[in-house]
């Protein structure tokens, strides 16, 4: 499993800071340039696992290049080039402080507030009577404060985060008329491969001019939770699980090994078995999410890989 990429140095032309996410690294270079690494990393319970997952850097940036270029006629994004399958380069922005969650079905962090009472999700009504998975009426907005590293990104209102001036009320309409448009392209794109987008968030940023921009990832299993359209009336009606198609197969493997990021727990052994499986289920997300067949880079040098071809498109 050494052939994978979980962390970078690299020395730029023109670089003049680095920023290390999660899963990606991001390089800043002169004349506001950024390139970001998605590197191999795995991350659940906002905890970074300790083994890399071959092909996963890859998977996440080809599927969030694929979604932009297929969102880019309704709504600006910051991408300029991808010069290698790990690589995304773009416009560097100021990006802003909240992440806007949309959900259309009452799935995941909802399903749990739901099921412990509650009937307001980030100063939205959530209406009674729904099932674990059920749609929601309309599509609803739940937006996240983006966490410091380590800490969990945490509920918000509308209305808090314009009391409390994290986003203006006039960029903030902007936010919210982008997420609703991207989902609609998203719900429909995942229609046409006989899927469900269930819920997923955006990022966004402004531009030393002044322009909102999509950043990040979109639609991508990290950000994104799918179901199979095949069945999923059946199996709501019968009150079964849905088939889904995002990275909870990950936690629900963690949970089963008495891990949810808790103070005390420790993350279970990865096994090469493992993840070999892991690796094999990201293929497979990619392949249905996309509708196409799944390339391998050479993995043989991945840093130098990158390297060899960032430089190439800068230079």
């Amino acid at each position: 499993m050494s052939n994978t990429i979980i962390d970078t140095n690299f020395n730029f032309p023109g670089q003049q800071s680095v920023y290390k996410g999660k899963v990606r690294e991001v390089y800043k270079l002169k004349d506001d340039v950024l390139v970001m690494v998605a590197t191999d990393r795995l991350s659940a319970f906002d905890v970074v696992m300790p083994k890399g997952i071959p092909y996963k850097g890859q998977i996440l940036n080809q599927i969030a290049t694929k979604m932009m270029a297929d969102t880019a006629d309704i709504v600006p994004n910051w991408l300029t080039a991808t010069p290698d399958p790990n690589v995304a380069v773009g416009e560097a922005c100021e990006p802003f402080k909240v992440e806007m969650v949309i959900r259309g079905y009452m799935s995941g962090h909802a399903a749990r507030e739901y099921k412990a009472g509650k009937r307001v999700l980030c100063g939205v009504p959530m209406p009674e009577g729904m099932r674990e998975n059920d749609k929601f009426p309309s599509p609803i907005i739940t937006p996240a404060t983006k966490a410091e590293m380590g800490n969990h990104d945490e509920d918000i209102s509308r209305e808090d985060i314009l009391k409390k001036g994290i986003v203006s009320e006039e960029d903030y309409i902007v936010l919210e008329k982008y997420t609703n448009a991207l989902f609609q392209r998203g719900t429909e794109i995942a229609a046409n491969r006989g899927l469900i987008l269930v819920d997923t968030k955006y990022e966004f940023g402004k531009t030393a001019s002044g322009k909102i921009v999509l950043i990040d990832e979109i639609h991508t299993p990290d950000s994104s939770r799918y179901f199979y359209a095949e069945g999923y009336k059946e199996r709501e009606e019968k009150g079964e699980a849905q088939k889904q198609l995002s990275k909870e197969f990950v936690r629900q493997w963690l949970i089963s090994n008495n891990f949810q990021g808790l103070e005390g727990q420790t993350v279970p052994e990865m096994t090469d078995e493992y993840i070999t499986s892991v690796s094999e289920r990201y293929i497979e997300l990619y392949e249905n999410i996309t509708g196409e067949t799944f390339v391998k880079a050479d993995i043989s040098n991945i840093q130098e890989r990158i390297e060899k071809n960032v430089v190439a498109y800068l230079g």
